[in-house]
């Protein structure tokens, strides 16, 4: 079963091998990582999820503990719904963007939203004493690009990677250099048919910013049309 340590390793310990592998190889890294996931006419069948649990975010020298509730429709309607137990604030509509979505959704369907699709290229193989992981390039819409880990031995993706600036500068300050962000996918257990990440991790670099536990998922719940609305 893969596990965070492994994929450390495989970030800053494991080497990049050469390839000479091109889309096809992309492709059946892909097509097996589907078939892992549950198959690609389990996936294709996916119209709707509803996925709810906690994360524990890091805020300045605090942890604070989140619950969620991710509710996506196909094609293009998401939203992510937080509630703070600690604080005596309703629960908040926090920004969640189709990236965002993207990135989680790689790790459990091996496939973004209908309505943002990506392309894939074989990015050569990372090895670590523990195992091996082979690495796609991925681009999308609006600048999205990031590499995909899958195992190469189990098919399930492992980490998604990508560099992102870490926040606006003061006015005539050089523009920061980018920040690797790195997002975990681990504890995968069946549901419905489809083998699904209970665990998330969110790290910049090496550091964890963010850990999420998921509860539940419902595939093909039926989701009020009023929660994708925007709150006036």
């Amino acid at each position: 079963m893969p596990n965070f340590r492994l994929f450390f390793a495989f970030c800053v310990a494991g080497a990049l091998l050469a390839s000479g592998a091109g889309a096809q190889d992309a492709a059946s890294i892909m097509a097996a990582a589907s078939d892992a996931l549950g198959g690609a006419a389990r996936v294709a069948a996916v119209n709707t999820f509803v996925a709810t649990g906690q994360t524990r975010q890091v805020r300045g020298d605090n942890l604070v503990p989140i619950e969620f509730e991710i509710d996506v429709a196909q094609p293009d309607k998401f939203i992510r719904i937080d509630e703070i137990p600690a604080q005596e604030t309703g629960p908040t509509k926090s920004a969640f963007t189709g990236q965002d979505l993207a990135r989680l959704m790689l790790g459990m369907f091996a496939r973004p939203l209908d309505a943002f699709p990506l392309t894939f290229a074989y990015g050569g193989a990372a090895q670590a004493p523990e195992g091996k992981a082979d690495i796609i390039d991925v681009k999308g819409p609006a600048d999205f690009a990031g590499r995909l880990f899958v195992d190469s031995n189990t098919h399930l993706p492992l980490m998604f990677s990508w560099l992102a600036a870490p926040g606006p500068t003061g006015r005539g300050a050089p523009p920061p250099a980018p920040v690797e962000h790195r997002l975990y996918y681990a504890d995968y257990r069946d549901v419905d048919g489809l083998k699904l990440p209970f665990r998330l991790r969110h790290a910049l670099g090496a550091t964890t910013t963010e850990e999420t536990t998921v509860d539940r998922y419902r595939i093909n719940a039926k989701i009020d049309a009023k929660k994708f609305e925007a709150r006036k």
